[in-house]
Order: structure tokens, then sequence, then C-alpha cells
């Protein structure tokens, strides 16, 4: 209430934006079902296959051991809110990474539990010879096994991640390094600097990489044709007013943009696919290279 001055309930202006406005959440973009399985399997590999096996694998668990019902329901009482939040996101036409974020933890802790149920399960079917005092004696092994799968395939994921992908940080963090060199940045202190960036928009970390206040990110025109986002105002309290020039259907502003004379820097990302408002900016004779790093471009 005192940011916005108002009451906001965030959780309830998704809801009324996504579901029950005329345009729903399909203004950003429409995904397969597809997308979260396999962006699921990318950031929790087999982990995420078993978290999804929890609950049948529970109950088969239930049989074999013949649990009491008050158990079974409690038990299915703790797994429920990941598959909710599953049969509600993922019958959703727009679809983002992002959406599963809240429930992660709930990943982990199915995956944990389906292994377990797992070693259960095989103990039963072991034959009595092989089997030991507890389950666990006789199938650590198997979870041994899994979680040196898994942590192997999450490492190899960091290091892919980290190999093709962070360029964008290092340029940004570059930018604290060139405002201190006065060979390259030779504007005065109390001078505003534009940092601008077209095709790479979305690649901004936050404005925290910037080097001062008088640094600011301006957005060039480019194929991207839907809303920029804009910042808050400098004057007292500017959080609790509307902004201007702004939409709620996702259409383009043309106001976010700035002519590219206006820049003193700028961070773009060189590809074979440029357009007219998308250029080899390093190959023009107006621009210098300042910092290069590889990037990795997945459509090649």
């Amino acid at each position: 209430m005192h940011f916005y001055g108002k009451l906001v309930v965030a959780p309830l202006n998704i809801v009324l934006y996504n579901v029950f406005s005329g345009h729903g959440p399909e203004l950003y973009g429409v995904e397969p079902l597809s997308f979260y399985f396999i962006n699921g399997f990318l950031n929790f590999n087999f982990a995420f296959l078993l978290a999804l096996m929890s609950l049948p694998l529970l109950l088969v668990r239930a049989v074999l051991l013949k649990w009491p019902l008050h158990k079974v329901t409690r038990l299915i009482l703790t797994l429920s809110p990941m598959y909710i939040w599953i049969l509600i996101f993922f019958t959703r036409p727009h679809k983002e990474e992002r959406f599963l974020f809240p429930i992660y933890p709930y990943f982990a802790l199915t995956a944990a539990v389906t292994l377990d149920t797992a070693q259960v399960i095989l103990y039963n079917v072991l034959p009595r010879g092989v089997r030991r005092s507890h389950y666990a004696d006789s199938t650590g092994w198997f979870s041994a096994g899994f979680c040196f799968l898994y942590a192997t395939l999450c490492v190899s994921r960091v290091v892919a991640l980290y190999q093709g992908y962070h360029a964008p940080i290092d340029i940004y963090v570059e930018l604290h390094r060139i405002s201190n060199d006065p060979q390259i940045h030779t504007l005065g202190p109390d001078k505003p600097v534009n940092v601008c960036v077209g095709k790479e928009w979305y690649r901004f970390p936050s404005s925290f990489f910037l080097p001062g206040p008088k640094w600011h990110l301006q957005f060039l025109q480019s194929e991207f044709k839907g809303q920029l986002p804009k910042p808050y105002g400098s004057e007292p309290h500017a959080t609790r007013q509307i902004p201007t020039h702004m939409n709620d259907m996702n259409r383009e502003e043309p106001s976010r943009y700035v002519d590219v004379s206006r820049c003193h820097y700028l961070i773009d990302r060189d590809s074979e696919d440029w357009t007219a408002q998308e250029p080899n900016y390093s190959s023009l004779p107006d621009w210098t290279v300042v910092k290069q790093v590889p990037f990795l471009d997945p459509g090649r």
C-alpha cells in the first residue's frame, strides 16, 4: 500500500488479467503443452519425471504395504498443490518457464518421495535372501546411482549455460570498467549517458549493472513489435502514479524509442539475419567495438 498508494492484491490482478479479461494471456504468445515438459526436463532432468510420477507410485506403495485410508488421504493432500498448479498452468495457452518457478521446491520434494517409493517397491520384489532388515540397506545403490546421474546432468547444464550464454552479463559488467577509463569514456561525470539496446532488450539484467544514476537504458526500434518496459519517474512517490503511454494490449509504443544518434554505447548481438531495423551495428563506420564476447546461436 505504501509504494502504490492503494491496496494491491497481485495474485488477484494476475487472475483478472489472464483469465477474466477479454483478451486473456494470448497477447504474449502461445506455446504447446510440450513447452513445460521440455523446460521441466532441462531444469530438473530425470527428477522432473520422478516428480510427475510421485502420486501414482505412492498409491502403488500404499496398496503393497496396505496403508490405512487416513494415511493415504494425508499423502494425497500433501502432494496435491503441485498437481493443482500443473493442472492450471499447463492448460493455459500462454506459457513461460517462470510460471513453474513457485513449485520448484515441490519438484525436489516429490522427486525424493518417488525415489524413496521406488526403493520400497524394488525391495518388495527382491528375493527374500537378498533383502536386509531395512529397505534402504538393500536398495541404497539405486538412489545413489540416480543421484550421481542427476548431479552429473545438472553440472553439465550449468556449464553449458555458462559457456553459451554468459556474454550479456560480461558485457554489462564491462560498463563499469569503461566508465572509469578516460580514454574510452570521455563524457564528464555529470553528463547523462545513454546505453542503447535493440533486439537484445530482453537480456538487460538490471539497472544495478549501470555504473551510476546518470546512466540510462534506452531502446532502439527493432523487429519486436510489442510494448517495451518503461521505468518509473524520478519525482517523489513516482510508484504511486499511473505512467503515461501504457496499454494493456501489448501494442507497440513508439514513445519508447530513441534515435541511434543519441546513443553513447550500444549493446547488440552480431547475427547473419540482419534487417533494416536490426542492422549489424559492429560493421557500421559510426561504431567502434569496445568489447566482444562469444555467444551461442542456437539457430545455427
